[in-house]
């Protein structure tokens, strides 16, 4: 079924269009992400295809049959009512039986809370009215959706909830709506994955698959673009262009397609030489001259001119001289009533530690980071900061100012010169044309930029302070995929101390050595590995019907040593780990072992995704001698990943 026809489609803000002339289609099952950098209109085409903004030239169509659901980065509700009334916000009976019911239900909790008594009046006439319209099974997936995104106290107002508990709200809202109401719904969601933590993500991954659903995606989050769509549509320079695959394919037929048309403006350059030379000697009165020979030369002129713009963010920053003693954190205690942030936690930092902060929502993390900088102060404990030690804080909070000013003004209220790495200094003016901010942009109003916009001039604030501990909370939200990539290749190569607070499982994988692993109750755990190992490592002992680390805990209380734990293939904790300090070297063949162990894991990997990738095209007989192979791959990954982890507590 046909759903969406868009012809030479054209939006402009100023003087500058934010896409031309652009064309497409979408019919039923697609699912597409659309990327592009920060500012060029992603948003602003979406709102379009909604019917909440207007082109300027251009034709959308989309079938009569077709319901457009929009899920926006900035969610709209009814702020005076609750969370409950804007979750159904529809009449439709079986809506408002279910709201009726959970509404209920969340009443009856909140007295039995309290100690008062209920007479379960509401409850039995909502039972009843949920019998009469069976409206048992739709109740059950919005049972689902609510205790996935963790959306509770419904009785609440919306306007005194937070900026990631709107987020789910809006999130649980649209997932509700085109679960029941409409058969064709073509949804368009806008970053969905900002202020979810992994868990939500991997289960709304699930959900999107599962769901007969015709999706346009934006998203920073390679790992849930690949997971839920199968084409990416880029926008640049004013025009779309479309790719089938994943992001990787995506990356690969974009360098191709770039190198292309490179080639052709060469050639182009060298015809339109030798034919610029011909138009230049013939005389002007002269009517034999070839028409066709002059039309070809303006195309080729045009084709000679064209420039392949491919301004990329710039990362370049002089890093303020670490010393020796990096931070210390001894016997750290928090608390915020009866919930427990931190409980005797102990850890001392080294030089270049790269190191994931992770954990659901309330947990502590930002009072973590906080407490760190001196922001915060603990209920008691020693935090012993180095004297050389500066801090480049990148906070959800984004830009703070007192009104609204301009970037360049905002810029030099921090400094007017910027010091480079490789010697020298730039102005404020030339560091921002660096973060892609030309000088027109430089005299917007920061209330005017887009969210990516100022996440990349906060980015700039934070380097501009010349620091060497860099503390990400949340980094990736708004920020563009272009810009990501470059953020990730900066801080790979950086020299001090980073540490990251993301639920951006692609960046964490690439950046970070270790983690540190909040679990709530004050306990923090450290991980050896990155974000994807300690997934696999949770699912491989859940599956053993092991507690993740009651076992390590009961060893502790039993009077067993560290080593002692770390051989029972459970990870051990940044306090045990710093207070042991006697850890052994490794040996030579355990440095061998080692790094052949991450190749080994690297090529079973790629073998085990090559073979699930061909089940679908195999014939049945084929299918269970492969289906045997994986089975045989996933527990050889098993054992040397159990093995990995053993060997990088001691190399």
């Amino acid at each position: 079924m046909h759903y969406v026809t868009v012809e030479n489609l054209t939006k402009s803000f100023g003087v500058n269009p934010l896409f031309s002339n652009i064309s497409f289609h979408i019919n039923e099952g697609d699912k597409i992400a659309l990327v592009a950098r920060n500012g060029v209109g992603k948003s602003t085409l979406l709102k379009i295809l909604a019917g909440e903004e207007t082109p300027d030239e251009g034709t959308v169509w989309i079938n009569k049959d077709v319901t457009v659901a929009l899920f926006e980065q900035d969610p709209k509700f009814d702020e005076s009512k609750t969370v409950l009334e804007n979750i159904f916000h529809t009449d439709n009976p079986v809506i408002t039986a279910i709201r009726d019911y959970e509404a209920a239900v969340d009443a009856a909790e909140e007295a039995a809370a309290s100690g008062k008594e209920d007479d379960g009046q509401s409850i039995s006439d909502a039972l009843s009215r949920m019998d009469d319209l069976n409206a048992w099974s739709f109740e059950s997936k919005v049972k689902e959706i609510m205790d996935k995104l963790n959306i509770h106290h419904l009785h609440q107002p919306v306007a005194k909830l937070s900026g990631g508990q709107r987020k789910r709200v809006a999130l649980a809202q649209t997932l509700i709506d085109i679960g029941f109401e409409h058969q064709h719904t073509l949804l368009i969601m806008d970053e969905p994955t900002n202020h979810l933590d992994v868990e939500m993500i991997e289960w709304l991954e699930h959900y999107l698959n599962g769901e007969n659903i015709t999706l346009l995606l934006v998203t920073h989050d390679r790992y849930f673009l690949d997971a839920v769509s199968e084409e990416v549509w880029e926008m640049e320079r004013s025009e779309l262009h479309s790719y089938k695959g994943d992001y990787a394919n995506y990356l690969e037929k974009k360098t191709a397609r770039i190198e292309s048309e490179l080639s052709t403006i060469d050639k182009a350059k060298n015809t339109y030489r030798k034919e610029l030379e011909w138009m230049r000697k013939q005389p002007k009165a002269r009517t034999t001259k070839s028409k066709s020979r002059q039309d070809n030369f303006y195309e080729v002129e045009a084709q000679a001119k064209k420039k392949i713009e491919d301004a990329q963010l710039q990362l370049e920053v002089k890093m303020t001289r670490l010393g020796g003693k990096i931070a210390e954190l001894k016997k750290v205690y928090k608390s915020y009533g009866d919930k427990v942030i931190m409980k005797g936690f102990e850890y001392t930092f080294s030089r270049g530690e790269r190191i994931g902060v992770v954990g659901k929502n309330g947990v502590g993390k930002s009072t973590f980071l906080n407490i760190l900088q001196g922001l915060e102060q603990p209920d008691s404990g020693k935090i012993n900061i180095g004297d050389t030690v500066v801090f480049g804080n990148f906070s959800q909070q984004g830009l703070e100012f007192k009104e609204d000013m301009r970037v360049i003004e905002y810029v030099k209220t921090f400094a007017e010169t910027f010091p480079l790495a490789k010697g020298g200094s730039m102005s404020a003016s030339q560091f921002l044309e660096l973060f892609l901010f030309p000088g027109d942009k430089q005299y917007t109003y920061l209330s005017s930029l887009s969210g990516g916009e100022k996440k990349r001039l906060q980015l700039l604030v934070v380097l501009f302070m010349n620091p060497n501990f860099l503390i990400l909370d949340e980094p990736t939200n708004d920020l563009d995929l272009p810009t990501l990539g470059v953020l990730e290749n900066f801080l790979s190569e950086f020299q001090g101390c980073v540490m990251i607070v993301s639920h951006d499982r692609y960046f964490m994988d690439r950046l970070v050595d270790h983690l540190f692993v909040f679990e709530g109750d004050g306990e923090i755990r450290d991980f050896p590995g990155n974000y994807t190992l300690y997934r696999e490592w949770l699912k491989a002992n859940e599956k053993k019907g092991k507690d993740k680390w009651g076992e390590l805990g009961k060893m502790k209380s039993e009077g067993v040593t560290t080593d002692a734990a770390a051989g029972s293939q459970l990870p051990v904790s940044g306090n045990q780990k710093q207070v042991a300090g006697n850890q052994r070297k490794p040996t030579y063949n355990e440095k061998k072992e080692f790094e052949t162990l991450g190749k080994e894991i690297a090529l079973l990997e790629a073998e085990k995704d090559k073979l699930e990738a061909s089940l679908a095209s195999l014939p049945y007989e084929e299918i269970q001698k492969v289906s045997v192979r994986i089975g045989e791959i996933g527990t050889l990954l098993a054992d040397k990943e159990m093995r990995w982890l053993e060997l990088s507590e001691i190399v």
